[in-house]
């Protein structure tokens, strides 16, 4: 199905109070929202949602309903986004990335693993999680400082991607972990991914949507769950996930904006989990919590 793109384009200043508006409007929502400079000497810059083609209308709606009253002169405009692996495509040649003791690299720079480097190698594919967003950094950085200060000995990564999380996980630390995702192409890219790294033995890797299995409670409960989903799922599920968490154990939270984070960890609370800290990487933040 074709992903659209509604869009205003004006001057900067308005655009940046357009994206307000739209955050309000869309913000606990799995819309992804933005704004970019199209011509800088002309001051011309767009502000856009995205969404799927069966949403259009409904967010079509919203959007004219929310820009009538303070924007009335703002033209609504409409792209039809092309069917590509943009995930792929935009992340050919990125460089590696440092997070806490990890390296995350892309086949091509294996050259650039120095000694002391926790090496993790994906390549740009199908599945997010490469460390280049800063939800996958900001989590490999507390997994980092979680797993060097606290006893583990199990972890789920919920919503995997790439296996990244997993990982990282499992190279600190030789214990099990369970790696699900919802989507059966993140499941099939996680399993190569954790295959490739030489640890296939360590984890296990499920299509499950939410906590849907039968594998959780054969793995669980968990010492570290990870998640690296969005806000309006993770605080959907904080009252199940906590079900999950071993005595003692920790979740790190991450996909939050940053706008978004004292819902998170308000839902969390409610959810008897401990607000250890926040930490911040562009715009968005990676939550840890535990239970006392």
């Amino acid at each position: 199905m074709s992903e659209i793109r509604l869009y205003v384009s004006t001057t900067e200043s308005q655009a940046e109070a357009i994206l307000d508006l739209l955050t309000e409007v869309f913000g606990e929502e799995d819309f992804a929202i933005g704004t970019t400079e199209i011509d800088e000497k002309k001051d011309i810059w767009e502000a856009s949602v995205y969404m799927m083609a069966e949403d259009e209308t409904d967010v079509r709606s919203r959007i004219e309903a929310a820009l009538k009253d303070a924007f009335p002169h703002a033209q609504l405009s409409r792209e039809v986004i092309p069917n590509v692996d943009w995930v792929a495509k935009s992340l050919e040649g990125l460089k590696p990335v440092r997070a806490g003791r990890f390296l995350v690299h892309g086949s091509h720079d294996r050259d650039k693993v120095r000694p002391g480097d926790i090496a993790i190698e994906i390549d740009a594919g199908q599945a997010f999680g490469t460390g280049h967003h800063g939800t996958t950094a900001g989590c490999l950085e507390v997994i980092d400082a979680v797993v060097r200060s606290r006893p583990v000995s199990n972890a789920l990564d919920l919503g995997t991607g790439s296996g990244v999380l997993a990982i990282a996980v499992r190279k600190l630390k030789n214990i099990p972990v369970l790696a699900t995702d919802i989507d059966p192409v993140a499941t099939r890219v996680a399993a190569e991914n954790v295959r490739r790294n030489g640890i296939a033995s360590g984890i296990v890797t499920r299509t499950a949507p939410g906590f849907h299995s039968t594998a959780f409670s054969a793995h669980g409960p968990f010492d570290l769950i990870i998640a690296n989903i969005l806000a309006r799922p993770l605080i959907r599920m904080a009252p199940k996930l906590a079900t999950h968490l071993a005595p003692g154990g920790s979740v790190i939270l991450s996909g939050i904006l940053a706008v978004q984070r004292w819902k998170v960890i308000a839902a969390y609370s409610g959810a008897r989990l401990r607000h250890v800290r926040t930490i911040w990487r562009n715009g968005w933040v990676t939550i840890h919590f535990d239970r006392p």
